[in-house]
């Protein structure tokens, strides 16, 4: 008996010395891995997208960091202030262990939970997208994932606190600084040092080998875009601006879009060549501007004679969007005259955070020049001037206009496509619209002017006069790009406190940091989802232009008759691009 006894307290001893052993090795903070906890569970409650189980581990993972790194704090600061002064005793060591079970088990068991019930949201999002869903096994992975990416980022947390004590010994041994004072010494060198080389070398570094990276794509020409021969275009021999100069994305834009031949087939009217100029970044030589030879291209293809002249403002890699070039060109038979330039190697989100002064300043010049000649003709003899930018383009756009009676006296209609939240114009009028209605279905005005849509039926909305010039905005309540903005870390958004978009889950909640975060991963697949949500607008931009500045007896019947051919043609980019 005795003997038995001596064992079980010998297998005691060394269990207890293994356990400390592995808490000394992991270090782990409970009263961080209980926040850490709420943090994941917040992470995969619903956002704008549904998302997979390698995003949504991600996101939950970096959560779940924060969290753990808010609950570090308050213990930190429990121990400092609270313990001292309420002089509250150390409980007993297998008190403590029970808990630290507890919480773990506790821990464990809600993450499990949370992740079905998560992967049953998912279900439910992408049903309202008209998608298949994920499983729950599957979805389950993403606790694992989740687990990697948060021991990860605290990992650096550590290592950045061992650098911070290490220069705190250095300052205390080498200047003197008094060893209290030491440690938040060593933390601001680190902010200053790190501060620096990010806004120095870092950045230049790395968006220099961004730009290096993209500019090769740059280079690169798809076996499917062929230099066209018609002198209506850029590119072509009559050109001024090279073909080899128009970039990956203007070679594509000038070799592809409807013929005169082909829009007669489809309208069953006479047709002219449609006239598309383009300038890229490699295009001017020496001190000439981009947008000077874009309105000398403009003027050798006789732009200024056709009937309607659409400047575009490109996204940041020179994108153009076919469906809103093909769109206007079968409307009007072909008589129009389509101009756009390359401002960036970079792709939008790339651009937007090195420089998105370069989409404002392109789109504005742009359209500065443009308006000049346009100006300069008699007015009976002026094409119909129109405006067009989607995504960062649509930022570009709105660049070159004051405001909304500026942009009246100047265009004959403006259409801009799932628009950034840091749209000067669309933050005014959003911010300015009618009493009851909706952020996400704002009325500006009582639909005078402007106009938002998600779908068609919302161009008619409300009922009243829409009176010319004509200004919209297509964006979507599941479109991040739309509503992704910084001030989702601490404030609650209109559209997260008003009813839901119609695509958007009833089950989408704003919590301060997670919001941020979901909706920032979710920029990443903005355009994997089905046309009519996310940032995916398909055949609604035809709806738009044909609401905005249709010609003269034009139908509803005539925009479903090109409504197929635009949709095949831009299933052929995607598929062969």
């Amino acid at each position: 008996m005795l003997e038995t006894t001596t064992t079980l307290r010998r297998l005691r001893t060394r269990v207890i010395a293994v356990v400390r052993r592995a808490e000394e090795i992991i270090d782990l903070n409970y009263v961080g891995l209980v926040i850490a906890t709420v943090f994941f569970a917040l992470s995969v409650t619903p956002s704008l997208l549904p998302r997979d189980w390698l995003f949504q581990g991600l996101i939950s993972g970096i959560n779940a960091a924060l969290g753990y790194g808010v609950g570090c704090l308050l213990e930190w600061l429990f121990r400092l202030w609270v313990r001292p002064r309420l002089k509250i005793p150390a409980p007993p060591i297998w008190v403590r262990y029970a808990v630290k079970s507890a919480i773990l088990g506790t821990a464990a068991l809600s993450a499990a939970l949370m992740l079905v019930q998560s992967a049953r949201w998912q279900r439910a999002i992408t049903a309202l997208m008209g998608m298949e869903g994920t499983t729950t096994p599957a979805y389950l992975r993403t606790g694992l994932l989740s687990m990697a990416i948060g021991a990860a980022v605290v990992a650096v947390y550590r290592t950045v606190r061992e650098i911070i004590l290490f220069l705190a010994r250095l300052l205390n041994q080498w200047v003197r600084v008094p060893r209290e004072l030491a440690p938040a010494a060593g933390f601001l060198v680190l902010v200053v040092l790190a501060v620096t080389i990010f806004n120095g070398v870092a950045s230049r570094a790395f968006f220099a080998v961004a730009n290096s990276a993209f500019s090769v794509r740059n280079d690169y020409t798809s076996e499917n875009a062929v230099q066209p021969q018609q002198a209506e275009r850029s590119g072509s021999p009559a050109s001024l601006a090279r073909w080899e100069t128009l970039g990956f994305e203007g070679r594509w834009f000038v070799s592809h879009g409807p013929t005169a031949s082909r829009i007669t087939s489809i309208t069953g009217r006479p047709a002219k060549e449609p006239i598309r100029a383009y300038v890229g970044l490699e295009s001017v030589d020496g001190g000439e501007e981009p947008a000077d030879l874009a309105v000398s291209e403009l003027e050798r293809t006789g732009a200024f004679d056709r009937k309607a002249l659409v400047v575009v403002t490109t996204t940041g890699t020179g994108w153009v969007n076919s469906m809103a070039a093909g769109a206007i060109e079968y409307m009007y038979d072909g008589d129009t005259a389509i101009v756009a330039t390359q401002y960036s190697y970079l792709p939008s989100v790339l651009s937007f955070l090195a420089d998105r002064t370069k989409a404002t300043a392109a789109g504005k010049q742009l359209f500065d020049a443009v308006y000049q000649h346009w100006t300069a003709r008699p007015p009976q003899q002026r094409p119909r001037l129109l405006v067009y930018g989607e995504s960062l383009g649509s930022e570009g756009s709105e660049a070159a206009f004051d405001g909304l009676a500026d942009l009246r006296a100047k265009v004959d209609g403006a259409l801009w496509v799932g628009p950034p939240n840091s749209n000067r114009l669309w933050q005014q009028f959003v911010s300015r619209r009618d009493p009851g209605s909706r952020q996400v279905e704002p009325v500006y005005a009582d639909g005078l002017v402007v106009r938002f849509a998600s779908d068609s039926a919302d161009l008619a909305r409300p009922s009243t006069e829409w009176r010319p010039p004509r200004i919209a905005y297509l964006q979507h309540a599941s479109d991040p790009i739309v509503w992704w903005s910084p001030d989702l870390i601490f404030s609650q958004p209109d559209w997260l406190s008003e009813p839901r978009g119609a695509d958007v889950s009833a089950h989408m909640r704003w919590w301060p940091f997670v919001t941020f975060w979901q909706v920032a991963a979710d920029l990443t697949n903005a355009q994997g989802v089905t046309d009519g949500h996310g940032h995916r607008y398909g055949s609604l931009v035809l709806d738009a232009w044909a609401a905005i500045a249709a010609p003269p007896g034009w139908t509803a019947e005539m925009s479903e008759r090109i409504r197929g051919e635009l949709e095949a043609a831009e299933e052929y980019e995607r598929k062969t691009k």
